[in-house]
Order: structure tokens, then C-alpha cells, then sequence
């Protein structure tokens, strides 16, 4: 029968290796990838213009762009998984999805209980109006009727910055906003870019466009706690897809804005 102290040494051993297992698993995404050829990412479906169905209940959108972005690159299929802004990291962390690619954005919180990525898309609040329309700075708002939703965001960030002659039109949903500035009541728009986007494309006839940015609270992938390898591989995916331009085209096809200045 081992000593005391051998029998110590022999599960101090054994401890080790369940470790070295664990640590070996919770880094296998990258290989179980390649591997099966699939890659499984949770994405929108419901949320235009990151993530929708068109007429063919195909998907569509800056998200799933993004997803079958990475999936080429890894030299694999893609498996589009939709889901909610409730269930996308559930999703992630029982292995439902091997990425969220869902307009995440990055805190604190979620940090304790997923990685994230390098940031690959805006998410932004910003004022839209007439292509025609001279609208270079804050001070050009001046005295021009803006339609905005009664307590947004962007509510609260145009009013520390615009000058105090604007006549804001404050409507109590994002539907009536979009109504009033799609109308012609009001000059410029104030909203986040996923719901100006749409507008746009669903009401080319106004000539719209982005012209100031309000806020700006980047979209990020998610990924699985301990899966370095495959978050290097996204992170280098990202880096590449920001230095040829293809992120920045992307941006502009589905939201009508550049990248500008994504952190990494």
C-alpha cells in the first residue's frame, strides 16, 4: 500500500491531468469545426438591417453576412441557428452555437460568462436627413425640426449636443417617428442606425442619409469561455476583413456607414 505521502503525489497527478482534460476541452471548438465542417452561429432574424428573412425566408443582413464571412474563410459551411436577444448566449455556452454573431455588444457582466471578439460592426444612434440637406456639424441643426423617440437614447444624447433653437417633434414609438420624418413633418431624423436603415431602404424616395453620430456601442462576436484558439482565428479573420475593406463595405451596404473607428 503507497505512503502517505506517495498517495498524496499520485493524486496530486491525478488532479493535474483532469485539469490538463478540461483545459483540453474547453479548447476544442476550432477542432470540432474543422473537423465536422460546419460552423454553427446564432444570428437575428428579427432584426433588420443586422439580421432578417427576405420574401424566401432565406437570411439576410450585416450579421449573417458577417457569419458566412467567417465560414469561408475557415474553409467550412455555415449553420445559421436564429435566436432572441434573450436565448443568443444560453445558446452559446450549451454548445447550441459555436458563435453569436447577433448585435452583442461588450460589458462587464456578459465578460464574466463569455469572451468576445475584436469589434467587427457599428451599432450607433446618429441624425439622418435629406441627401440635399447641408448637415455637416451639431450647430447646422439649428432651427430645423428634428422627429426623434420621446426618451431613446438618442433623445438624450442629441439634447447635451444640439443647440437649443431645435424644434424637436418627440413621438412616443419608433414607428410614428419614422412616419413623420418619412412624411415630410419634420426635416431630420434622429434614431439608431438599425432602424434609420431600414427606413432608408424601404423608402428610397426620400433620398436619406446618415449625417451626425450620436453614440456609438460597437457590435462584438461571442464566443465561449476558454476557446483561445478559435477566438484568435475570428480576431484574425476580423483584422483582415478591417484592413482590405471589406468590413467597411459591408457596414455601408446594410447600415449606410463606415466602420470608422472599431476597437479591437
Amino acid at each position: 500500500m503507497p505512503s502517505p505521502s506517495r498517495r498524496i503525489a499520485l493524486l496530486g497527478l491525478a488532479f493535474a491531468a483532469l485539469l490538463g482534460t478540461g483545459a483540453a476541452q474547453a479548447q476544442a471548438a476550432l477542432d470540432n469545426i474543422l473537423k465536422s465542417k460546419t460552423l454553427k452561429v446564432a444570428i437575428p432574424t428579427d432584426y433588420p438591417p443586422y439580421g432578417s428573412v427576405d420574401k424566401t425566408m432565406t437570411p439576410i443582413g450585416l450579421d449573417v453576412d458577417m457569419a458566412r464571412l467567417i465560414a469561408t474563410k475557415l474553409g467550412v459551411k455555415v449553420e445559421l441557428v436564429p435566436v432572441t436577444s434573450a436565448n443568443r448566449i444560453p445558446y452559446l455556452q450549451t454548445k447550441k452555437a459555436d458563435l453569436v454573431i447577433s448585435t452583442l455588444g461588450k460589458n462587464a457582466e456578459r465578460e464574466k460568462v463569455i469572451d468576445f471578439s475584436s469589434a467587427y460592426a457599428p451599432f450607433f444612434q446618429g441624425v439622418f436627413g435629406p441627401k440635399s440637406m447641408p448637415v455637416k456639424s451639431f450647430g447646422d441643426l439649428a432651427g430645423k425640426t428634428v422627429a426623434v423617440t420621446r426618451g431613446a437614447m438618442e433623445d438624450q444624447e442629441l439634447n447635451k449636443v444640439a443647440p437649443a433653437n431645435v424644434d424637436y417633434r418627440r413621438f412616443e414609438d419608433n414607428n410614428a417617428t419614422i412616419a413623420a420624418f418619412v412624411s415630410g413633418q419634420t426635416q431630420i431624423l434622429a434614431a439608431s442606425g438599425a432602424v434609420a436603415a431600414e427606413m432608408i431602404t424601404k423608402n428610397p424616395q426620400i433620398n436619406a442619409e446618415f449625417k451626425l453620430l450620436l453614440k456609438d456601442s460597437p457590435c462584438y462576436i461571442g464566443i465561449a469561455k476558454g476557446e483561445d484558439p478559435l477566438k484568435a482565428k475570428v480576431n484574425e479573420i476580423i483584422a483582415a476583413a478591417k484592413k482590405d475593406g471589406t468590413l467597411d463595405a459591408m457596414s455601408k451596404k446594410w447600415l449606410g456607414k463606415g466602420i470608422g473607428e472599431l476597437p479591437v
